[in-house]
């Protein structure tokens, strides 16, 4: 009883250090003095990382956290009289840090978008229940994913909360087969996350809107998805595909039988892209798990997937065309417009085959037919053109040939008896045009 009292008190002599360090954040502590000129890392590195610490920016000092009395030096400075804190066990850092981060009006003056219910929320997670019903010492307390004396905002790439470390920071712990040896889960959830499609989306194309670990399993109230359903979680992207799974005669039964839904078809951590082949009893057909060809859930899949594949090959087939013509120099350019609504229709196709309704899908199927057949007519129109310009073209040269020959051969019928008239005129007059003597000069030649 008396250690309690004793504890209490501690406490709370620590929390009025506290607020009397944030009254004053920018005094200046005596903490720096001292352990930046110690050879231990541990007491002098967090001095050094702490100068890129978000609590650093907004002015706060050791004294903040720690407590004690940042005037003076020397021993005296932790005396816990003075308010420090020896003991910061992991049972203490939740209340630590909450004592700031829980106080909104206290918030407010530093970062007013920031939320304050993490405390509240961490209580709730997994984490936080094993910490305080079980005294769990490996659990993850707020230090483990936001590391002491250099925390950063996640926007910041080298935070440890930021979208593309979020994954390397739950699997800190998470990866490690010796760490998690007590609680029987498995370790590779990291290795799978990146081969999955949201994994590349984030390593790979950098699309920081790509789901990480937290965007399914929460942050400060971390805990694992419902096993018998899962539809909730990734319905907070994928809400169209939700609604139709809700509806259909799946989503009825496998929250029954403890099927967790989403995850039954495309798994959780290592999610694939999602593929027409999917669908069906044959290769490659997850329908196959339970239904065989001559069943009723079969015989739909098969009908989904022939309605979903005549969709995509007249698409296919319909902007080849297109481009074709364009290539060519004729305009499409509207009907290639058009033809988006065809895709459009395929997207809803593919997102009602949650329903496992043939009809359902025949609906979209049917609207995007519609116009890839006007696409493809207004294709063929368009080479037919091709072919009427390139035929008139031709026979356009062609006239424009026989039309020059003609004209040659005209002024060649022309040109013939007015040259032959004029050599016969020359000849006549050559004797006429000799010179004085040159008669002469063509006898003595000649004799």
């Amino acid at each position: 009883m008396f250690a309690t009292w004793v504890g209490v008190m501690l406490l709370l002599t620590w929390r009025t250090g506290v607020i009397e360090a944030q009254s004053d954040p920018t005094e200046v502590e005596s903490c720096v003095t001292c352990h930046q000129a110690l050879p231990d890392g541990p007491l002098s590195d967090p001095v050094t990382r702490y100068g890129d610490d978000v609590h650093s920016g907004k002015g706060f000092g050791c004294v903040a956290c720690h407590g004690g009395d940042g005037t003076i030096l020397g021993p005296e400075a932790m005396d816990p009289a003075r308010g420090f804190l020896r003991d910061l066990s992991r049972q203490r850092i939740p209340t630590m840090c909450g004592h700031c981060h829980s106080d909104a009006a206290f918030m407010r003056q530093y970062n007013p978008g920031l939320r304050v219910d993490q405390e509240v929320e961490y209580q709730s997670s997994v984490h936080g229940q094993r910490l305080v019903q079980e005294s769990d010492s490996l659990v993850a307390t707020c230090v483990s994913c936001h590391p002491a004396h250099g925390i950063r905002p996640p926007s910041d790439p080298l935070s440890s909360v930021h979208p593309l470390n979020v994954a390397k920071t739950c699997s800190a712990c998470h990866a490690n087969a010796q760490y998690m040896a007590d609680y029987g889960i498995p370790t590779d959830q990291a290795e799978k996350y990146g081969r999955s499609v949201h994994g590349e989306a984030l390593t790979v194309a950098r699309d920081l809107g790509a789901p990480t670990c937290n965007d399914c399993h929460g942050n400060h109230g971390a805990a694992p998805p419902g096993v018998s359903w899962v539809g909730n979680t990734c319905g907070q992207c994928h809400s169209v595909q939700e609604q139709h799974f809700e509806t259909s005669r799946h989503g009825e039964i496998f929250p029954l039988i403890g099927i967790p839904g989403c995850a039954a078809c495309h798994n959780n951590h290592e999610i694939q892209a999602a593929s027409d082949e999917m669908i069906g009893v044959g290769e490659g057909g997850i329908c196959a798990k339970c239904h065989t060809e001559e069943s009723e859930g079969g015989i739909q899949a098969l009908q989904i997937r022939r309605l979903i594949d005549s969709l995509r090959i007249q698409l296919d087939s319909s902007r080849a065309l297109l481009e074709s013509a364009e290539n060519s120099g004729v305009e499409v350019s509207q009907a290639q417009y058009d033809l988006e609504a065809a895709h459009s229709a395929l997207v809803e196709s593919r997102a009602a085959v949650h329903t496992f309704r043939a009809g359902a899908v025949d609906s979209s199927v049917a609207a995007g037919l519609a116009i890839t057949d006007q696409a493809f007519i207004r294709g063929m129109d368009a080479l037919g053109e091709l072919r009427f310009r390139r035929t008139g073209l031709a026979v356009f040269a062609l006239i424009t040939v026989v039309l020059i020959v003609a004209l040659l051969l005209k002024i060649k019928e022309i040109e013939g008896p007015s040259m032959s008239y004029i050599m016969f005129t020359r000849e006549m007059r050559l004797p006429e045009t000799r010179g004085p003597g040159s008669s002469d000069r063509n006898d003595e030649e000649s004799s």
